[in-house]
């Protein structure tokens, strides 16, 4: 069993030593250890793995030497702003907190950032000399609204006693409307993420900045500013296909042929309703209709969708992905180091929902062959269009697949190929925030490369219409000979 501890430890040497013993006597292993003093002096992340009752144990020990309830001498001055409700009495709560521990305020101003969105900003300086007290502050604080730490009164800024992690994800769960029992899932993965880059030579700090920035941007794209590009492209008499666009996640496109209708891919489960609307519109029967959706690969902005399904159409290893994630196991993405802490933010904010496996169709199982870089599994129908299926060898992601239909010139590509010069502004910044965060969106760059220029190759002498993952329909001429 693995448990991870947010640990405070005092700035003395020897403190981790007492940790370590601690854990040694139990039994228990190290698996991973993260500080840096510059982000958080006090704050030690520990992942321990023990059976159950050496674990409990190692609850108790800590607790008794401090490190789960940290306390401290030094005085310091913390400017919170809160975020109330813009009716009498709101501020009350709060000063009610600030009575009871007995802290003293240097500093108040309360005003309405916008009395039309019913809500006030309350700036409060608080000053203590009792770490305890602060943390017991925030901890009652949350209960009742949602709060950052706007300063604090370190130059150097190394923040005691977990107040910039916890001020940080407090930023996010704000911007994001994220529920706070997910709170310790961020805390603990952007950590992660920070430790990942800081051990590639990577500014910490640049890690919480893009992370803030992608929690800010999916924020801003929902509701009324949902704004994707639609098109639509006519195939053959009885099929077109419309592409869905959104500025943040995967495109999602529609085949209609006759009264039946294939989806190819979903997007983030964090634009459900947004999506849900535009369906209606397209399909005014979408809700009596059965909904069949066809995966290119298994990542989590294709995916977040797929409960919305009957069926779910997927290749062996993209079905083995999204049943790793139901159990609650790493799925392909959270297996590979570098991706794991992008992928469980990116699953907390987005709200991801793992499809039940009950619902996957997995239609074709081809293992891969010695050589080459994709190659076909199977065939797949839908209306007058015929496809031939193929695999790629997981440069992207193990499990992905491109459709080609040959006498029609249409391909769907997934992330093997993607339109980069086809993408709207909202699309590229988007884009731009995963590679920081992942180092590259590719498990293998080398090996991705080869395989968008297996898929060019693949294609026939005439002019082709490739439906990407992300970025606009891709007109491609190929030239005899060429």
């Amino acid at each position: 069993m693995k448990k991870t501890y947010v640990t405070n430890m005092p700035d003395d040497i020897g403190a981790f030593l007492l940790a370590s013993r601690c854990f040694a006597e139990l039994g228990i292993n190290l698996c991973r250890v993260s500080y840096n003093k510059a982000i958080d002096a006090h704050t030690l992340f520990i992942d321990a793995e023990g059976d159950p009752e050496q674990l409990a144990e190692a609850d108790k020990r800590l607790s008794e030497m401090g490190y789960l309830d940290s306390r401290g001498g030094e005085s310091n001055v913390v400017l919170i702003e809160f975020k109330l409700p813009d009716i009498p009495g709101s501020v009350t709560p709060i000063l009610e907190i600030i009575e009871k521990l007995q802290l003293n305020i240097s500093y108040i101003n309360i005003g309405s950032k916008d009395n039309s969105a019913g809500y006030k900003i309350f700036k409060l300086g608080l000053f203590f000399d009792d770490s305890s007290k602060m943390e017991k502050f925030t901890a009652e604080a949350e209960k009742i609204c949602t709060f950052k730490i706007v300063e604090y009164n370190r130059s150097e800024k190394s923040f005691d006693n977990s107040i910039f992690y916890n001020s940080f994800v407090n930023s996010l769960i704000e911007a994001g409307k994220i529920s706070h029992d997910k709170k310790d899932e961020l805390l603990v993965n952007t950590n992660l993420a920070m430790q990942v880059l800081d051990e590639l030579g990577l500014s910490p700090h640049k890690t919480f900045d893009s992370i803030s920035k992608f929690a800010d941007m999916l924020a801003s794209c929902k509701g009324a500013a949902f704004s994707p590009r639609i098109t639509t492209h006519k195939i053959t008499e009885s099929t077109e296909i419309t592409t869905i666009e959104p500025p943040c996640g995967s495109n999602t496109t529609i085949i209609k042929s006759g009264e039946e209708y294939l989806f190819i891919d979903s997007g983030y489960a964090y634009y459900r309703e947004e999506m849900l609307q535009i369906f209606r519109s397209l399909i005014p029967n979408f809700d009596e209709i059965k909904k069949t959706v066809y995966i290119t690969h298994a990542d989590l902005d294709h995916c977040g969708l797929l409960d919305m399904f009957d069926t779910v159409i997927a290749n062996r290893k993209s079905a083995e992905c999204l049943t790793l994630g139901f159990d609650g196991d790493e799925d392909f993405r959270e297996q590979n180091y570098l991706h794991k802490p992008y992928v469980r933010i990116c699953k907390t904010l987005t709200e991801y929902r793992p499809v039940s496996p009950d619902k996957i169709s997995i239609m074709w199982d081809s293992p891969a062959p010695e050589f080459g870089d994709i190659w076909q599994i199977g065939y797949f129908t839908f209306g007058d269009l015929k496809f031939e299926v193929y695999e790629g060898r997981g440069g992207h992601v193990a499990g992905e697949t491109i459709l080609i239909d040959y006498e029609h010139h249409i391909a769907f590509s997934g992330d093997i190929y993607v339109n980069i010069k086809g993408m709207t502004s909202e699309q590229k910044k988007y884009n731009s925030y995963a590679p920081i965060l992942m180092t590259s969106v590719d498990t293998d760059p080398a090996g991705s490369r080869r395989e968008r220029e297996a898929f060019l190759q693949r294609l026939g002498a005439g002019k082709w219409q490739i439906f990407c993952g992300h970025g606009a329909m891709k007109e491609y001429d190929v030239k005899v000979g060429g």
